[in-house]
């Protein structure tokens, strides 16, 4: 038997070549504000998580792991301003570099001016 394109006997068909983005541009994509609201609905406990997610349309897996991700970075929320001083204080150092080196460079073109 002979063997044609990527190992198939002749006359077979080919594989079919999964698109890896395929997914991706099918992917629902939700606000931020909307799972917020979802999440909190499963937290009330009224419900559980598929009838929330039956209700919505969403997969209970998807549910879940957006549960998961307001659980473990709930306390980012609420030390916000901490992350914010942090940054802030970083710029003001990255200033103070700039404003340094924009004065080695004047030094410098002066020197080579001169010379």
């Amino acid at each position: 038997m002979v063997e044609g394109r990527q190992g198939h006997p002749e006359g077979w068909p080919a594989a079919k070549q999964e698109d890896p983005t395929m997914a991706k541009k099918n992917a629902k994509r939700y606000t931020g504000r909307f799972k917020f609201q979802v999440v909190l609905e499963v937290l009330s406990k009224q419900k559980d998580i598929g009838q929330v997610a039956r209700a919505y349309g969403v997969h209970p897996v998807t549910l879940g792991l957006w549960k998961k991700d307001f659980l473990e970075r709930g306390p980012e929320v609420f030390g916000g301003n901490e992350v914010v001083r942090e940054y802030e204080q970083r710029i003001r150092e990255l200033e103070r570099l700039l404003g340094q080196k924009e004065v080695e460079i004047a030094l410098l073109k002066n020197f080579l001016t001169e010379n």
